[in-house]
Parts: C-alpha cells; sequence; structure tokens
C-alpha cells in the first residue's frame, strides 16, 4: 500500500486538495446567502437561486466529461473552480455572480468525474478503500468553511477569494496528477447502461441530499431552535465525516452493494428513532449512513457498467438527477405530514429502497 501511495501521490495530493475545496466552496453558499441578499437586494429564497445555479454548473461540467472523456484532467476541472470563485468574490452583480456561481459548478462536476475513476483505477484491490477516503475529505472542507466564513467576517468577498486562491494553488501543482493515465487493466469492458444501479444511487444521494439540506428545517419543525438545529448539521457531518474514514481502511473487503443496502437499511431504523425517540440524536446517526451511500453505489455502478470513459460521468449524473430533484419533491411534502413528517418521508423512502436493495442483492453483486 505504500508503493501505491508513493506512486500516485501527486493523484492523492491533488485530489484531497481539490475534494477539500469543493466542500468548503458549496459549503460557504448557505451563509453567505444573507449577504448577498443584502448586496444586491433580494429575499432569502431569491438569492437561494445561487444554489440552483451552482448544481446547473455542476450538471454542465459532467456533460463535458461525458462528452470530452479521457481528455479531461484535474487542471481541466480546477480552471473553471478558480474562475467560477474569483467571479463570485468581485460580486459585480447578481447575473454576473449567478454565471460564476455555475462556472465554479461545472469544475465542481468535473472534478467528481475526474477523480474518483483515477483513484479507483489507480490503488487497484485497495480502490474502494480509497476512493472512500478521497470523498471524506470533502467532508473536511464542509466542516471547516462555516468556521472559516465567520472568521472572515462573513464577507463573501473573502470567502470565495481564498477558495480561488487556495485552487489556483491546487492548479498549479496538480501537473503530475493531469498526466494522461489508463483507468483499466488492460482489458477494457465495453460502456452498459445499468438502469437499476443508477436509480438506485438516485434515490440514496437524493436522501443524502435532503439530510444536508432540509435536515436543519425539518429539526425546527420538530421543535429545535435554529441555534439546535445548526449545531445538530454540524455534528451530523462529523459523524458522515467519520464514517467514510472507517470506510477508507474496510471498503475493499466489504461487498460494494451489501454496503449500500446496509447503508440504506441503517438510514430506515435512524429515521423511526427520530420519529419515535428524539428527532435530533437520531438525525445526527443518519450521517454515518449517509457517507456510506456514494462509495457503495460508485464502485457498484462501475462495475457492472464497465470501463469506458464515459462511465464515470453518468455515474455522476444519476446522482445529481436524486439532488437536485429529491429536495423539490420532499421540501413540500414534510409540511403537510406534520411536525416529524421529514423523517416519516425519509422512513419510507429508505425502508422501500432497502426493500429493494435486499431482492437485488445477488443480482447486484455479481
Amino acid at each position: 500500500m505504500r508503493e501505491l501511495i508513493r506512486a500516485n501521490a501527486g493523484l492523492l495530493v491533488a485530489g484531497v486538495a481539490s475534494f477539500v475545496l469543493m466542500g468548503a466552496g458549496q459549503s460557504f453558499y448557505g451563509p453567505a446567502l444573507p449577504a448577498f441578499a443584502r448586496a444586491f437586494g433580494l429575499s432569502l429564497p431569491a438569492a437561494g437561486v445561487l444554489i440552483s445555479a451552482h448544481w446547473v454548473g455542476c450538471a454542465i461540467g459532467v456533460a463535458i466529461t461525458f462528452l470530452a472523456g479521457p481528455r479531461i484532467t484535474p487542471r481541466h476541472a480546477l480552471a473553471p473552480m478558480v474562475l467560477g470563485a474569483a467571479g463570485i468574490a468581485t460580486m459585480a452583480g447578481w447575473p454576473a455572480t449567478l454565471l460564476a456561481a455555475a462556472v465554479f459548478g461545472a469544475g465542481y462536476g468535473m472534478a467528481t468525474a475526474v477523480f474518483n475513476p483515477r483513484v479507483l483505477a489507480a490503488f487497484g484491490r485497495q480502490g474502494p478503500s480509497m476512493l472512500s477516503f478521497l470523498n471524506a475529505t470533502f467532508a473536511v472542507g464542509a466542516i471547516l468553511s462555516p468556521l472559516v466564513f465567520v472568521a472572515l467576517g462573513s464577507d463573501p468577498r473573502l470567502g470565495f477569494g481564498l477558495t480561488a486562491v487556495l485552487a489556483a494553488l491546487v492548479w498549479l501543482g496538480s501537473g503530475a496528477a493531469s498526466r494522461p493515465v489508463a483507468l483499466t487493466d488492460g482489458t477494457t469492458r465495453p460502456y452498459r447502461l445499468h438502469l437499476p444501479i443508477l436509480a438506485f444511487g438516485a434515490v440514496a444521494i437524493g436522501i443524502e441530499a435532503c439530510l444536508g439540506g432540509l435536515g436543519p428545517a425539518a429539526l425546527i419543525a420538530a421543535g429545535h431552535s435554529e441555534v439546535s438545529a445548526a449545531r445538530h448539521l454540524s455534528a451530523f457531518f462529523l459523524v458522515f465525516l467519520a464514517a467514510r474514514m472507517v470506510l477508507s481502511f474496510t471498503a475493499h473487503r466489504i461487498p460494494s452493494f451489501a454496503l449500500y443496502t446496509f447503508a440504506l437499511g441503517l438510514t430506515a431504523l435512524c429515521a423511526l428513532g427520530a420519529v419515535l425517540v428524539h428527532a435530533g440524536a437520531f438525525f445526527v446517526a443518519m450521517g454515518a449512513p449517509a457517507g456510506l451511500f456514494f462509495p457503495g453505489f460508485y464502485v457498484t455502478a462501475s462495475r457492472k457498467m464497465g470501463d469506458d470513459p464515459r462511465v464515470p460521468p453518468t455515474i455522476i449524473a444519476a446522482g445529481l438527477v436524486g439532488g437536485i430533484l429529491s429536495p423539490v419533491v420532499i421540501g413540500p411534502a414534510m409540511a403537510a405530514l406534520g411536525p416529524l413528517g421529514f423523517f416519516w418521508i425519509v422512513l419510507g423512502l429508505s425502508l422501500a429502497a432497502t426493500l429493494a436493495a435486499l431482492v437485488s442483492l445477488r443480482g447486484m453483486s455479481r
């Protein structure tokens, strides 16, 4: 393992630095929205369009990677992250800021579709574990960035300006990671669209997105204060990070779809606990299975769909579908089901997905 790390040190360092910045940049949006609203004379919901612009850009970045294939390198992904973060920092006007958020999101999507398959291929049998480690570092940025934002005086110019500077430094140091690489061992399996695993991925990433995005509102509806909800969200991401770090040592020993199925079942149990026992405590506990979703899904989908360069962006796109659509659907529904409506929805969705995964377990494990 040490030899593999030494041989792929450039790729690993560039990937970790990029994922930390991706987590930090995404997490800056939330605390920065009130400042954008004041600066541009917008309501808070109107300022929230900035987040939508980011995810639209992410989808565009994934589409570019799908079309361009192996020609997209880490430096190609980092360049729009630099330009986008710098554009947001200028706050040159609301349309320009929305465009800059989309550019940053494009780099975010490209980086996700570039680094994951390279790390998975570079580390061979240890690939699933290193993939988990790489994605765990995203949570580091997501946890730290709100604290950094407050330390910078809650100024979006400074927060996104710092992100742009750090991304530029990563771009300068990522030359070794941007060399062309072989993503297979020489036996290339053709592109095979596998809709069932993509559907499982969309459901799981949709649940994950709702936990992070709607969780605080759900806790407030359940009786928590805004401060308490924010603290529970921070604790959720700490548990999320801990689960990913544990997985970085064990993922190569666990069948990937079995891991995915276990994560869904654990989510259902935690959601039941949130409904019957304590919403806050079991919301935090759901950080553990949420941290297992993407590695279990991505490794399974990669194995089922082949080694074609179009496979990674297809997998990421399936997750984006779930991440974008599920809050739109679940958000309005949770209010209609009472104070614990969100947790009832998560319980029903994760339980149904667990049963479907158990039925599919043998086929998915082949």
